[in-house]
């Protein structure tokens, strides 16, 4: 037996399945259009709608850890809440069993074919659009050479005794097959390739149904291992979905392993005349649509479930705008006054976001740079949502003063979302040095300290301004902006002084002048805004 044949086929014919997998992936993202992050925030309003909201998102991505990781990740950024991630994460095992009854078609003699295909489209058609569903086709054809270059690579194993012998020890010891699918699962990260692995394996005879499905049962507890590792560090929401998708597959792997005996009759009565490479395609929709409904009216206990599991206080922040109501654009009066309350709201987290980042900075603490991060984007939503709202009122008609004012504060939500867009750089800086092992010397950071104390005093004058029509508090931050030049004048000239004296680096140098800009420019806008104040 030729074990150095055996070993290259079956990971070359893995490798070029991953890929396929990967690519048609990618290109059926691609086609869809960069929106999925987009349905699953917008389209979740309920844990049925987020099943099938999970169902269509893996479908076109054709990855369920993708699917779950975009979930956690919403979760993270307070885009969506716990209870909605559950019903996606439901609906993305659901989809996932595409790709199973996908590789249960039987037509590797067209993978190469199917290949030409889509390489004719990658390569001689320029439009995008249907380079992108070359790109599907092209990894469509990759999946199946790559199942026929394992499968033939695995054929010689059933002249093997011990090889025959273990898999027939799989069928009375389903306990055995599901940690080996568990661990297969974790190593390789993706369920839809050890499936596809089991079901070529099962093809040619070396495995039985009842010997299969739990492995296939262990394969759904091991794609869960990606989730956890994404939940890492993450919010306590994020940490409690992942846990989540642990139970899910853990309790759905326990209660089809104990009916294993009525699971197999069911999947080979549904399966009667199909190969058994579409009869574990049958089992793993099976387990997974049996699942989603034994859990879906139960998703309240999930979520105390997890709360009590994984304590800790979740910071609730609304991703959306609350005082925006179109409603109130009949009267665009009145719609004006609620959008300056918005734009206040939108300041307040503008300012959260710079102090977050000022903080990471100086405490290197991950969770205060993904805080940061979060409050900036919804800074940026904000932006977006009361420019719009702005215009409308602008269309519907205002006074000439009215006009004036809507203008002024069509600025100041400019000047606001560059304060967060300051944050961000403030962040990717302190993530630059600590990535770089960039230290500052004792004065360059005492400096920092000072200004960035200063940057935070005219914001938050700034804000008081905003909100009160507070003159004083508008004078005051013209006199911070002042302290802000003079400061960056007078750290630029020290910063030289210790370049000269060798007492810096130019990595760190860099770093320290980058700030000194932000925060100057902070102040600038800081100062636009009290202007606006001063000008009313």
């Amino acid at each position: 037996m030729d074990w150095q044949e055996i070993l290259f086929k079956f990971v070359g014919g893995l490798g070029i399945f991953l890929f396929g997998i990967k690519y048609m992936s990618d290109g059926l993202q691609k086609s869809a259009g960069d929106k999925m992050r987009g349905i699953l925030e917008r389209y979740t309003s309920n844990p049925i709608l987020g099943v099938l909201v999970g169902i269509f998102v893996t479908i076109l991505i054709q990855t369920s850890t993708g699917t779950t990781v975009m979930a956690i990740g919403l979760v993270n950024a307070g885009l969506m809440t716990m209870r909605q991630a559950i019903g996606v994460v439901m609906g993305a095992n659901i989809g996932t069993t595409l790709t199973a009854f996908i590789v249960g078609v039987k037509i590797e003699e067209y993978a190469l074919p199917i290949i030409a295909v889509g390489a004719f489209f990658l390569f001689f058609i320029s439009k995008k659009s249907y380079q992108y569903i070359g790109q599907v086709i092209f990894g469509f054809g990759t999946l199946f050479l790559g199942l026929s270059t394992m499968g033939g690579g695995l054929k010689p194993l059933r002249e093997l005794e011990a090889f025959t012998g273990f898999m027939v020890d799989l069928a009375d010891q389903p306990i055995l097959g599901v940690l080996v699918g568990t661990v297969f699962t974790m190593i390789v990260q993706s369920s839809s390739a050890t499936i596809g692995i089991l079901q070529t394996i099962a093809d040619e005879g070396m495995v039985s149904l009842r010997g299969a499905l739990p492995i296939l049962f262990g394969d759904n507890i091991g794609t869960t291992i990606t989730a956890v590792l994404a939940s890492i560090g993450a919010s306590v929401a994020a940490k409690r979905t992942a846990l989540v998708h642990v139970i899910f597959n853990v309790m759905g792997t326990i209660i089809f392993t104990l009916l294993l005996v009525p699971v197999e009759k069911l999947v080979l009565w549904l399966g009667e005349d199909v190969n058994i490479r579409m009869q574990i395609a049958y089992a793993h929709g099976l387990f997974n649509f049996t699942n989603t409904l034994i859990f879906l009216p139960l998703i309240p206990v999930l979520a105390w479930l997890v709360t009590k599991s994984i304590p800790g206080k979740m910071e609730e922040i609304q991703f959306k705008a609350i005082y925006l109501d179109d409603r109130l654009l009949a009267t665009p009066a009145m719609a004006l006054g609620q959008a300056q309350h918005e734009i206040v709201r939108m300041g307040r987290y503008a300012h959260e976001s710079f102090k977050d980042a000022t903080g990471f900075f100086f405490s290197k603490d991950n969770k205060l740079a993904e805080a940061s991060f979060q409050k900036e984007e919804l800074v940026n939503e904000l932006n977006r949502k009361i420019t719009d709202y702005i215009m409308k009122i602008h269309q519907i008609g205002l006074s000439p003063g009215e006009s004036e004012s809507a203008t002024g504060w069509f600025q100041t939500v400019s000047d606001l979302e560059r304060i967060g867009d300051h944050a961000e750089n403030v962040v990717e800086l302190a993530e630059f040095r600590f990535s770089n092992k960039l230290d500052l010397s004792a004065d360059a950071e005492n400096e920092l300290r000072t200004m960035m104390e200063v940057a935070d005093q005219a914001v938050s004058q700034a804000l008081t301004a905003l909100e009160h029509h507070d003159v004083d508090a508008a004078n005051e931050v013209l006199v911070l902006e002042g302290r802000l030049d003079e400061l960056e004048a007078e750290y630029r000239q020290n910063h030289i002084k210790r370049l000269n004296q060798n007492l810096c680096s130019g990595g760190t140098g860099t770093i320290y002048l980058d700030l000194l800009t932000n925060l100057e420019r902070i102040g600038d806008h800081s100062k636009n805004i009290a202007q606006f104040v001063m000008s009313k």
